[in-house]
């Protein structure tokens, strides 16, 4: 991927090749920065262990006005504690989302933004059965580790960074400000995807396209 982004046109001063100062940048080095947050959210209270596999959570989101929602949210089935009394390695920690809570922040490209906790996102997981971070927790750590100023990132993590405000909040750091880009599309309006069939900027290197073609493209919002 790094390859593919300087051919692309991407330069940087930092990151897991060329060193810097806010190492080391590989997150299977980061563990015990990601452990050290879990602990804390642990200790304030912040998270429980969830037992519920993907199927359950499936079930309980059954019904009929839950397919109308842009994304499943948790129904808390395990928020007054998971199915068994001890937590065991196939538990997941979920942070408790303050219901009725709204979330707002300005972002760059979108100008002001608003979401709701417990009814645009629920209990998202912050830990994993596998006794790895989540996204959302390794990033947040990573974001203020680094004091990363401006986060660049896909319309599609609108919602995820409301939940990471949450989180910077509860472990009391400051979050960066944040500019969301639109989601590239194929001709037909589609989010270019893998599951999609979308090629990857791999592939399109390999097929002939240059950088400056892709770029005039995206700019043009007209793919082929």
């Amino acid at each position: 991927m790094l390859e593919d982004l300087r051919w692309f046109g991407f330069q940087w001063s930092e990151g897991p090749d060329v060193g810097g100062d806010f190492g080391p940048y590989n997150q299977s080095e980061r563990l015990a920065m990601y452990r050290t947050a879990f602990q804390k959210l642990r200790a304030g209270g912040f998270i429980y262990p969830c037992s519920c596999s993907r199927k359950d959570i499936q079930q309980a989101l059954s019904a009929p006005h839950e397919q109308e929602r842009d994304e499943f949210v948790y129904p808390g089935t395990c928020r007054q504690g998971p199915k068994s009394s001890q937590p065991s390695p196939k538990f997941c920690w979920r942070f408790r989302v303050p219901d009725g809570k709204v979330v707002a922040f300005e972002d760059a490209n979108y100008g002001q933004q608003q979401f709701t906790a417990g009814k645009d996102f629920g209990d998202f997981v912050v830990w994993r059965q596998d006794d790895l971070p989540a996204y959302q927790l390794a990033c947040v750590v990573d974001d203020a580790a680094m004091q990363i100023s401006e986060a660049v990132r896909g319309a599609d993590l609108l919602v995820s960074t409301a939940r990471q405000w949450l989180l910077f909040q509860a472990l009391g750091l400051l979050a960066p400000r944040y500019f969301h880009c639109d989601l590239m599309c194929d001709a037909s309006g589609v989010r270019m995807a893998k599951r999609h069939d979308s090629l990857s900027l791999r592939t399109l290197r390999s097929l002939g396209s240059s950088p400056e073609r892709l770029r005039a493209n995206w700019n043009s919002k007209q793919w082929e």
